[in-house]
Protein backbone atom coordinates (compact mmCIF):
# COMPACT_ATOMS: atom_id res chain seq x y z
CA UNK A 1 0.00 0.00 0.00
CA UNK A 2 1.49 3.29 -1.11
CA UNK A 3 1.73 6.08 1.47
CA UNK A 4 -0.88 8.23 -0.62
CA UNK A 5 -3.39 4.78 -0.16
CA UNK A 6 -3.41 4.99 3.51
CA UNK A 7 -6.33 6.06 5.32
CA UNK A 8 -5.83 9.05 7.11
CA UNK A 9 -6.11 8.30 11.12
CA UNK A 10 -9.06 10.09 12.88
CA UNK A 11 -8.00 12.87 15.51
CA UNK A 12 -9.28 10.05 18.25
CA UNK A 13 -6.45 8.24 17.72
CA UNK A 14 -3.80 10.98 18.46
CA UNK A 15 -5.76 11.88 21.43
CA UNK A 16 -5.34 8.16 22.69
CA UNK A 17 -1.90 7.87 21.78
CA UNK A 18 -1.46 10.92 23.62
CA UNK A 19 -3.28 10.17 26.46
CA UNK A 20 -1.07 6.77 26.78
CA UNK A 21 3.02 8.46 26.16
CA UNK A 22 1.34 10.88 29.30
CA UNK A 23 0.44 7.70 31.20
CA UNK A 24 3.61 5.63 30.54
CA UNK A 25 5.72 8.96 31.51
CA UNK A 26 3.97 9.42 34.62
CA UNK A 27 4.93 5.98 35.58
CA UNK A 28 8.28 5.57 34.76
CA UNK A 29 8.66 8.36 36.96
CA UNK A 30 6.85 6.81 39.66
CA UNK A 31 8.01 2.95 39.04
CA UNK A 32 11.16 2.81 40.86
CA UNK A 33 9.69 4.60 43.62
CA UNK A 34 7.65 2.58 44.75
CA UNK A 35 9.28 -0.19 46.72
CA UNK A 36 11.75 2.50 48.17
CA UNK A 37 9.20 4.31 49.47
CA UNK A 38 7.23 0.69 51.20
CA UNK A 39 10.77 0.34 52.80
CA UNK A 40 10.26 3.93 54.23
CA UNK A 41 7.71 2.37 56.22
CA UNK A 42 10.29 -0.21 57.78
CA UNK A 43 9.19 -3.55 55.93
CA UNK A 44 10.97 -5.79 54.94
CA UNK A 45 12.42 -6.26 50.94
CA UNK A 46 9.71 -8.82 50.42
CA UNK A 47 6.86 -6.85 51.74
CA UNK A 48 7.89 -3.94 49.73
CA UNK A 49 8.32 -5.82 46.45
CA UNK A 50 4.35 -7.00 47.38
CA UNK A 51 3.19 -3.33 46.64
CA UNK A 52 3.75 -4.33 43.15
CA UNK A 53 2.03 -7.14 43.15
CA UNK A 54 -0.53 -6.00 44.98
CA UNK A 55 -1.23 -3.25 42.16
CA UNK A 56 -0.88 -6.57 39.46
CA UNK A 57 -3.18 -8.53 41.69
CA UNK A 58 -6.12 -5.74 41.54
CA UNK A 59 -5.33 -5.55 37.86
CA UNK A 60 -5.80 -8.87 37.66
CA UNK A 61 -9.15 -9.81 39.46
CA UNK A 62 -10.94 -6.71 38.48
CA UNK A 63 -11.06 -6.98 34.30
CA UNK A 64 -14.53 -8.52 34.36
CA UNK A 65 -15.57 -5.14 36.02
CA UNK A 66 -13.96 -3.21 34.03
CA UNK A 67 -15.44 -4.99 31.37
CA UNK A 68 -18.63 -4.11 32.60
CA UNK A 69 -18.19 -0.73 33.29
CA UNK A 70 -17.41 -0.24 29.73
CA UNK A 71 -20.54 -1.97 28.50
CA UNK A 72 -22.46 -0.13 30.87
CA UNK A 73 -20.27 3.35 30.62
CA UNK A 74 -19.09 3.62 27.59
CA UNK A 75 -15.18 3.26 26.87
CA UNK A 76 -14.96 7.40 26.90
CA UNK A 77 -16.28 7.86 30.19
CA UNK A 78 -14.84 4.69 31.81
CA UNK A 79 -11.25 5.46 30.66
CA UNK A 80 -11.63 9.05 32.07
CA UNK A 81 -12.36 7.34 35.39
CA UNK A 82 -10.21 4.61 35.28
CA UNK A 83 -7.48 7.35 35.37
CA UNK A 84 -9.20 9.75 37.35
CA UNK A 85 -9.08 6.50 40.14
CA UNK A 86 -5.46 6.09 39.47
CA UNK A 87 -4.68 9.36 39.78
CA UNK A 88 -6.47 10.22 43.01
CA UNK A 89 -4.93 7.02 44.54
CA UNK A 90 -1.30 8.02 43.45
CA UNK A 91 -1.79 11.63 44.97
CA UNK A 92 -3.36 9.77 48.16
CA UNK A 93 -0.33 7.44 48.10
CA UNK A 94 2.12 10.30 48.75
CA UNK A 95 0.47 11.20 51.84
CA UNK A 96 0.90 7.46 52.96
CA UNK A 97 1.44 7.24 56.76
CA UNK A 98 2.12 4.21 56.87
CA UNK A 99 2.48 0.67 55.09
CA UNK A 100 -1.01 -0.68 54.98
CA UNK A 101 -2.49 2.55 53.69
CA UNK A 102 0.01 2.33 51.06
CA UNK A 103 -0.85 -1.22 50.12
CA UNK A 104 -4.67 -0.19 50.00
CA UNK A 105 -4.14 2.83 47.85
CA UNK A 106 -1.96 0.87 45.31
CA UNK A 107 -4.41 -1.39 45.17
CA UNK A 108 -7.46 0.86 44.92
CA UNK A 109 -5.10 2.26 41.76
CA UNK A 110 -4.78 -1.26 40.33
CA UNK A 111 -8.66 -1.27 39.44
CA UNK A 112 -8.48 2.44 38.53
CA UNK A 113 -6.11 1.03 35.71
CA UNK A 114 -7.75 -2.01 34.36
CA UNK A 115 -10.35 0.20 33.91
CA UNK A 116 -8.39 2.73 31.99
CA UNK A 117 -6.40 0.07 29.61
CA UNK A 118 -9.73 -1.80 29.14
CA UNK A 119 -11.58 1.52 27.72
CA UNK A 120 -7.94 2.80 25.84
CA UNK A 121 -8.22 -0.48 24.01
CA UNK A 122 -11.44 -0.55 22.87
CA UNK A 123 -11.30 3.04 22.27
CA UNK A 124 -8.47 2.35 19.86
CA UNK A 125 -10.05 -0.98 18.11
CA UNK A 126 -13.50 0.98 17.55
CA UNK A 127 -11.30 4.39 16.09
CA UNK A 128 -9.37 2.26 14.16
CA UNK A 129 -9.82 2.27 10.06
CA UNK A 130 -10.00 -0.94 8.89
CA UNK A 131 -6.64 -1.02 6.59
CA UNK A 132 -4.87 0.80 9.32
CA UNK A 133 -5.43 -1.12 12.23
CA UNK A 134 -2.01 -2.04 12.65
CA UNK A 135 -0.63 1.32 12.16
CA UNK A 136 -2.34 2.65 14.80
CA UNK A 137 -1.77 -0.34 17.11
CA UNK A 138 2.24 0.28 16.22
CA UNK A 139 1.98 4.08 17.10
CA UNK A 140 0.04 3.25 20.52
CA UNK A 141 2.80 0.90 21.66
CA UNK A 142 5.42 3.28 20.54
CA UNK A 143 3.70 5.89 22.43
CA UNK A 144 4.28 3.77 25.55
CA UNK A 145 7.76 2.88 24.54
CA UNK A 146 8.47 6.44 24.20
CA UNK A 147 7.20 7.48 27.89
CA UNK A 148 8.63 4.34 28.94
CA UNK A 149 11.92 5.43 28.21
CA UNK A 150 11.67 8.85 28.81
CA UNK A 151 10.03 8.05 32.40
CA UNK A 152 13.52 7.25 34.22
CA UNK A 153 15.21 10.35 32.92
CA UNK A 154 12.69 12.35 34.26
CA UNK A 155 12.09 10.03 37.28
CA UNK A 156 15.85 11.26 38.29
CA UNK A 157 15.45 14.53 38.10
CA UNK A 158 12.11 14.52 40.44
CA UNK A 159 13.09 11.89 42.72
CA UNK A 160 15.83 14.79 43.91
CA UNK A 161 12.89 16.72 45.24
CA UNK A 162 12.16 13.68 47.48
CA UNK A 163 11.04 10.22 47.73
CA UNK A 164 7.32 11.67 47.47
CA UNK A 165 7.54 13.76 44.83
CA UNK A 166 7.16 11.21 41.86
CA UNK A 167 3.75 10.31 43.01
CA UNK A 168 3.00 13.92 43.04
CA UNK A 169 4.44 13.99 39.06
CA UNK A 170 1.96 10.75 38.14
CA UNK A 171 -0.78 12.33 39.82
CA UNK A 172 -0.13 15.77 37.65
CA UNK A 173 0.54 13.74 34.43
CA UNK A 174 -2.98 11.38 34.88
CA UNK A 175 -4.68 14.54 35.47
CA UNK A 176 -3.35 15.85 32.10
CA UNK A 177 -3.93 12.71 30.16
CA UNK A 178 -7.67 12.14 31.30
CA UNK A 179 -8.16 16.02 30.74
CA UNK A 180 -6.61 15.12 27.20
CA UNK A 181 -9.21 12.49 26.44
CA UNK A 182 -12.08 14.19 28.01
CA UNK A 183 -11.73 17.34 25.59
CA UNK A 184 -10.66 16.13 22.66
CA UNK A 185 -12.81 13.12 22.17
CA UNK A 186 -16.07 15.46 23.79
CA UNK A 187 -17.59 15.92 20.80
CA UNK A 188 -15.92 12.25 19.05
CA UNK A 189 -19.68 10.21 17.49
CA UNK A 190 -16.89 7.21 17.57
CA UNK A 191 -16.51 7.40 21.58
CA UNK A 192 -20.07 8.42 22.40
CA UNK A 193 -21.79 5.89 24.80
CA UNK A 194 -24.53 3.80 23.02
CA UNK A 195 -27.80 3.11 24.60
CA UNK A 196 -29.67 -0.09 24.68
CA UNK A 197 -32.18 1.09 22.38
CA UNK A 198 -29.38 2.20 19.61
CA UNK A 199 -28.73 -0.04 17.12
CA UNK A 200 -24.79 0.19 17.04
CA UNK A 201 -25.35 -1.06 20.81
CA UNK A 202 -26.96 -4.05 19.63
CA UNK A 203 -24.15 -5.15 17.50
CA UNK A 204 -21.61 -5.83 21.04
CA UNK A 205 -19.78 -8.81 20.51
CA UNK A 206 -20.14 -11.40 23.17
CA UNK A 207 -17.31 -13.53 25.29
CA UNK A 208 -19.23 -16.50 23.99
CA UNK A 209 -19.19 -15.51 20.52
CA UNK A 210 -15.20 -14.34 20.58
CA UNK A 211 -14.36 -17.72 22.19
CA UNK A 212 -15.92 -19.33 19.00
CA UNK A 213 -13.51 -17.60 16.67
CA UNK A 214 -10.85 -19.98 16.45
CA UNK A 215 -7.75 -16.14 16.10
CA UNK A 216 -9.38 -15.23 19.24
CA UNK A 217 -8.07 -18.78 20.93
CA UNK A 218 -5.19 -18.11 19.39
CA UNK A 219 -4.92 -14.71 20.57
CA UNK A 220 -5.46 -15.62 24.22
CA UNK A 221 -2.74 -18.05 24.41
CA UNK A 222 -0.07 -15.36 22.62
CA UNK A 223 -1.25 -12.59 24.85
CA UNK A 224 -0.53 -14.64 27.82
CA UNK A 225 2.98 -16.11 26.75
CA UNK A 226 3.47 -12.14 25.62
CA UNK A 227 2.72 -11.40 29.35
CA UNK A 228 4.66 -14.05 30.72
CA UNK A 229 7.47 -12.88 29.06
CA UNK A 230 7.56 -9.68 27.86
CA UNK A 231 5.68 -8.37 31.33
CA UNK A 232 6.98 -10.85 33.30
CA UNK A 233 9.96 -12.68 33.48
CA UNK A 234 11.86 -9.64 30.82
CA UNK A 235 11.88 -7.27 33.92
CA UNK A 236 11.79 -9.39 36.92
CA UNK A 237 13.98 -12.78 36.03
CA UNK A 238 16.26 -10.81 34.15
CA UNK A 239 18.20 -8.45 36.36
CA UNK A 240 18.67 -11.36 38.60
CA UNK A 241 20.11 -13.21 35.92
CA UNK A 242 22.72 -10.95 34.67
CA UNK A 243 23.56 -9.95 38.72
CA UNK A 244 24.11 -13.45 39.11
CA UNK A 245 25.94 -14.79 35.60
CA UNK A 246 27.91 -11.46 34.76
CA UNK A 247 28.06 -9.81 38.54
CA UNK A 248 26.32 -6.67 37.01
CA UNK A 249 24.25 -3.98 39.07
CA UNK A 250 20.97 -2.99 38.73
CA UNK A 251 22.77 -0.27 36.35
CA UNK A 252 23.66 -3.09 34.20
CA UNK A 253 20.78 -4.68 34.12
CA UNK A 254 18.72 -1.33 32.91
CA UNK A 255 21.41 -1.96 30.06
CA UNK A 256 20.67 -4.96 29.16
CA UNK A 257 16.66 -4.02 28.84
CA UNK A 258 17.60 -0.43 27.01
CA UNK A 259 19.22 -2.91 24.69
CA UNK A 260 15.27 -4.75 24.33
CA UNK A 261 13.99 -1.49 24.02
CA UNK A 262 16.32 -0.58 21.15
CA UNK A 263 15.28 -3.47 19.19
CA UNK A 264 11.52 -2.96 20.00
CA UNK A 265 11.78 0.80 18.99
CA UNK A 266 13.48 -0.45 15.67
CA UNK A 267 10.80 -2.56 14.15
CA UNK A 268 8.06 -0.69 15.87
CA UNK A 269 6.75 1.39 13.28
CA UNK A 270 7.37 -1.01 10.55
CA UNK A 271 5.75 -3.78 11.83
CA UNK A 272 2.68 -1.76 12.04
CA UNK A 273 2.49 -1.32 7.86
CA UNK A 274 3.36 -4.59 7.45
CA UNK A 275 0.43 -6.11 9.71
CA UNK A 276 -1.70 -3.68 7.12
CA UNK A 277 0.12 -5.02 4.25
CA UNK A 278 1.51 -8.76 4.63
CA UNK A 279 -0.92 -9.80 7.21
CA UNK A 280 -0.91 -10.37 11.08
CA UNK A 281 -0.27 -13.83 10.83
CA UNK A 282 3.29 -14.00 9.68
CA UNK A 283 4.31 -11.32 11.85
CA UNK A 284 2.89 -13.26 14.70
CA UNK A 285 4.71 -16.57 13.27
CA UNK A 286 7.98 -14.35 12.49
CA UNK A 287 7.96 -12.58 15.68
CA UNK A 288 6.86 -15.58 18.35
CA UNK A 289 9.79 -17.57 16.58
CA UNK A 290 12.52 -14.62 17.23
CA UNK A 291 11.39 -14.50 21.31
CA UNK A 292 11.47 -18.40 21.84
CA UNK A 293 14.60 -18.85 20.07
CA UNK A 294 16.28 -15.54 21.80
CA UNK A 295 14.67 -16.60 25.70
CA UNK A 296 15.96 -19.78 24.44
CA UNK A 297 19.28 -18.39 23.62
CA UNK A 298 20.05 -16.02 26.60
CA UNK A 299 20.86 -18.60 29.55
CA UNK A 300 23.86 -19.16 27.11
CA UNK A 301 25.14 -15.90 26.77
CA UNK A 302 29.01 -16.38 26.70
CA UNK A 303 29.22 -12.41 27.22
CA UNK A 304 27.44 -9.73 28.66
CA UNK A 305 27.56 -8.09 25.03
CA UNK A 306 25.70 -11.32 23.76
CA UNK A 307 23.44 -11.35 26.09
CA UNK A 308 22.43 -7.69 25.13
CA UNK A 309 22.57 -8.30 21.60
CA UNK A 310 20.10 -11.71 22.18
CA UNK A 311 17.75 -8.86 24.41
CA UNK A 312 18.27 -6.17 21.31
CA UNK A 313 17.01 -9.36 18.65
CA UNK A 314 13.73 -10.00 21.54
CA UNK A 315 12.92 -6.57 21.36
CA UNK A 316 13.17 -6.44 17.71
CA UNK A 317 11.06 -10.22 17.71
CA UNK A 318 8.36 -8.44 20.40
CA UNK A 319 7.90 -5.21 17.92
CA UNK A 320 6.55 -7.49 15.35
CA UNK A 321 4.18 -9.20 17.67
CA UNK A 322 2.29 -6.42 19.65
CA UNK A 323 0.94 -4.60 17.25
CA UNK A 324 -0.51 -7.72 15.55
CA UNK A 325 -2.04 -8.65 18.85
CA UNK A 326 -4.12 -5.26 19.14
CA UNK A 327 -4.80 -5.67 15.27
CA UNK A 328 -6.05 -9.63 15.48
CA UNK A 329 -8.44 -8.08 18.78
CA UNK A 330 -9.59 -5.06 16.52
CA UNK A 331 -10.37 -7.92 13.22
CA UNK A 332 -12.16 -10.03 15.60
CA UNK A 333 -14.52 -7.43 16.93
CA UNK A 334 -15.14 -5.75 13.53
CA UNK A 335 -16.16 -2.71 14.76
CA UNK A 336 -18.40 -3.72 17.27
CA UNK A 337 -18.27 -3.38 20.85
CA UNK A 338 -17.03 -6.01 23.01
CA UNK A 339 -15.95 -4.72 27.02
CA UNK A 340 -15.71 -8.22 28.19
CA UNK A 341 -14.38 -9.37 25.13
CA UNK A 342 -11.25 -6.56 25.42
CA UNK A 343 -11.67 -7.59 29.68
CA UNK A 344 -10.22 -11.28 28.90
CA UNK A 345 -7.49 -10.00 26.49
CA UNK A 346 -6.44 -8.05 29.13
CA UNK A 347 -6.98 -9.93 32.11
CA UNK A 348 -4.77 -13.11 30.18
CA UNK A 349 -1.88 -10.88 29.10
CA UNK A 350 -1.70 -9.70 33.23
CA UNK A 351 -1.92 -13.25 34.43
CA UNK A 352 1.04 -14.10 32.26
CA UNK A 353 2.80 -11.12 33.57
CA UNK A 354 1.75 -12.11 37.77
CA UNK A 355 2.05 -15.65 36.74
CA UNK A 356 5.88 -15.73 34.92
CA UNK A 357 8.13 -14.27 37.66
CA UNK A 358 6.36 -16.34 40.36
CA UNK A 359 7.21 -19.73 38.36
CA UNK A 360 10.36 -18.30 36.87
CA UNK A 361 12.01 -17.38 39.85
CA UNK A 362 11.11 -20.34 41.51
CA UNK A 363 12.27 -22.75 38.59
CA UNK A 364 15.74 -20.43 39.04
CA UNK A 365 15.90 -21.90 42.72
CA UNK A 366 15.21 -25.07 41.72
CA UNK A 367 16.86 -26.21 38.33
CA UNK A 368 18.92 -22.86 36.83
CA UNK A 369 18.33 -19.84 34.60
CA UNK A 370 18.55 -22.84 31.89
CA UNK A 371 15.07 -24.30 32.59
CA UNK A 372 13.33 -21.07 33.31
CA UNK A 373 14.32 -19.68 30.17
CA UNK A 374 13.06 -22.69 28.63
CA UNK A 375 9.79 -22.76 29.58
CA UNK A 376 9.34 -19.17 28.40
CA UNK A 377 10.52 -20.23 25.05
CA UNK A 378 8.28 -23.25 25.23
CA UNK A 379 5.50 -21.05 25.94
CA UNK A 380 6.39 -18.83 23.44
CA UNK A 381 6.95 -21.47 20.56
CA UNK A 382 3.40 -22.65 21.46
CA UNK A 383 2.13 -19.52 20.54
CA UNK A 384 3.90 -19.59 17.30
CA UNK A 385 2.53 -22.99 16.09
CA UNK A 386 -0.90 -21.77 17.12
CA UNK A 387 -0.86 -18.43 15.39
CA UNK A 388 0.14 -21.35 12.06
CA UNK A 389 -2.95 -22.97 12.85
CA UNK A 390 -5.16 -20.18 12.19
CA UNK A 391 -5.47 -17.92 8.81
CA UNK A 392 -5.03 -14.85 9.03
CA UNK A 393 -7.80 -12.53 10.17
CA UNK A 394 -6.93 -9.83 8.31
CA UNK A 395 -10.30 -9.19 5.97
CA UNK A 396 -10.96 -12.57 6.53
CA UNK A 397 -13.27 -12.56 9.81
CA UNK A 398 -15.33 -9.42 9.02
CA UNK A 399 -16.14 -11.21 5.85
CA UNK A 400 -17.26 -14.49 7.14
CA UNK A 401 -19.48 -13.05 9.27
CA UNK A 402 -21.08 -10.95 6.90
CA UNK A 403 -21.67 -14.19 5.09
CA UNK A 404 -18.95 -13.39 2.11
CA UNK A 405 -16.22 -15.56 0.95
Amino acid sequence: MHDSQRPRLPFEVWALVAGGFTVALGYGVVAPAIPQFALEFGVSSFAASAIVSAFALMRLLSAPLAGWIVGRWGERRTYIWGILIVAASTGASALAADYTQFVVLRGVGGIGSTMFTVAATALLIKVSPELARGRVASLNAAGFLLGGLLGPVFGGIVAGFGIRAPFVFYFGTLVAAASVVAVALRGSAAAARRTPGDPAAATAMSLGAALGVPQYRSLLLSVFAFGWTSFGVRVSVIPIFVAVVFGGDAATAAWVLAAYAAGNAILIFPSGRWNDTVGRRPLLITGMAVLAATYAALPHSPTLWAAMVVMLLAGAGSALVNPGQQAVLADVLSGRRGGNVVATYSMTSDLGGVLGPLVAGAVVDLAGFGWAFGISALLLAASGIAWAAVPDSRGRIGRTRDGGS
